[in-house]
């Protein structure tokens, strides 16, 4: 699950990582009186106005500006609020804006990267720190991987005081700045842990010059100049794990519906795995690494998947009719590929749920199926004897090229 920048920074507040101040706006007014409160509080007329998508290259988009003013917020809020903000992140098609950040002005003297993420392959929490901040780290990690730091997280310790050093002198700070950044670091950590967080990514994180002005720690904000060395969440991105979030139904009580997709909302109510992707093909599948497998004989074959759906292991035909009405709603689905394997999902479940979704819902694209083990015989005949256009399959290449040939319209 994502939520936006300020709602991640006031998590991370909660924690006592330093962040700038700043204040959510939903409407030109709050954006207003937002910058008043600020400007007071920080006695500079310096403010930055942030689009709120769940996407990042905001910057790039002309999502994030600095202004001076209340007057130059209103004028900005103005333009911001209801824009089709497009980044490389969001497509052609890009995100409506219908939120806002109104932060301080921060007195920048670096820009930095830090990083938190579960390494799959040692099931550690893993701390990335860089240098090269306020730029795309993918970018920084495939042309430069040795400006790439990491420290593996033991679960049991914690993040080890040394670790958060090596971190900080690794990013060649020095003095208050490295005692500051270490610091960060283990509050960030602590977050991280806490929350479930499957990713915390402060792009850019910053260290202040002696002009910047103090930044909220926690609930508390202090009006007083800070000193050189203040490291500071200049933006902050959290995902979580959904599997974790009936633990923190605060969190879940964040999601911004607006920057979902309709399909894959709809897929959490009947607990499947969906994600869609920008393809013609809609696949159905049981099986995790079933479903990705699927996905690439599909584009083996020169077909592109429109979507990830994996029903699970014991589906029922309600799960079944829920996953093929979502995936015939996509206009951009050409044909359908159903494949299952049956151990503890039986075939014939699977064929009583498509024969029910497509009764309801009608079958306006050529529909392809394969079916192998448990009940495969009764799903295959149930099939059969519904009068549906099936293409049946004998086997997954099979399916994959009868389905690619189906959608390309060479049948």
């Amino acid at each position: 699950m994502k939520i936006h920048e300020y709602q991640a920074k006031q998590i991370l507040g909660k924690y006592g990582v330093p962040i700038p101040k700043g204040i959510p706006a939903f409407s030109i007014r709050e954006a207003e009186r937002a910058a008043k409160e600020i400007i007071d509080e920080t006695s500079s007329e310096t403010v930055v106005v942030k689009a709120q998508i769940h996407a990042g290259g905001r910057g790039k988009g002309g999502g994030i500006k600095v202004v001076k003013g209340i007057e130059a917020v209103h004028e900005m809020a103005k333009k911001m609020l209801g824009m089709t903000l497009v980044t490389p992140q969001t497509g052609p098609g890009g995100r409506v804006v219908k939120r806002l950040l109104v932060e301080q002005g921060i007195d920048i003297k670096s820009e930095l990267y830090a990083g938190m993420l579960v390494d799959r392959a040692t099931g550690r929490v893993v701390v990335m720190a860089s240098a090269e901040g306020g730029v795309d780290i993918e970018e920084v990690a495939a042309k430069h991987p040795e400006k790439i730091l990491k420290e593996q997280i033991d679960p049991v310790v914690g993040l080890a005081p040394y670790q958060a050093r090596n971190l900080a002198f690794g990013l060649g700070l020095e003095g208050d700045a490295a005692k500051n950044a270490a610091v960060f670091m283990t509050k960030l950590y602590r977050a991280v842990v806490d929350t479930d967080a499957s990713l915390a990514e402060i792009n850019p994180l910053v260290v202040t010059g002696s002009a910047a002005n103090a930044a909220r720690t926690g609930s508390a904000a202090n009006a007083a100049r800070t000193t050189e060395g203040r490291v500071l969440a200049l933006d902050c991105k959290l995902n979580f794990d959904d599997n974790a979030l009936y633990r923190h139904r605060d969190i879940e009580d964040l999601r911004d519906l607006d920057e979902e997709e309709p399909a894959e909302i709809q897929a959490k109510k009947f607990d499947l795995s969906f994600i869609k992707l920008d393809g013609s093909i809609g696949c159905m599948v049981n099986g995790a690494g079933l479903a990705m497998s699927t996905m690439d004989i599909i584009k083996h074959f020169g077909g592109l998947p429109a979507n990830f759906l994996d029903v699970g292991g014991g589906a029922t035909a309600e799960k079944v009719t829920a996953a093929f009405k979502i995936i015939t709603s996509d206009p951009a689905v050409k044909s359908i590929f159903v494949n299952i394997f049956g151990g503890i999902m039986k075939c014939d479940t699977i064929a009583d749920g498509i024969i029910a979704a497509v009764k309801e819902v009608g079958l306006k694209v050529p529909l392809v199926v394969r079916l192998e083990g448990t009940n495969v015989e009764l799903g295959r005949k149930r099939l059969g004897e519904s009068g549906l256009a099936v293409t049946a399959a004998t086997d997954m290449a099979d399916g994959a090229k009868k389905v690619v040939a189906l959608a390309k319209g060479t049948v």
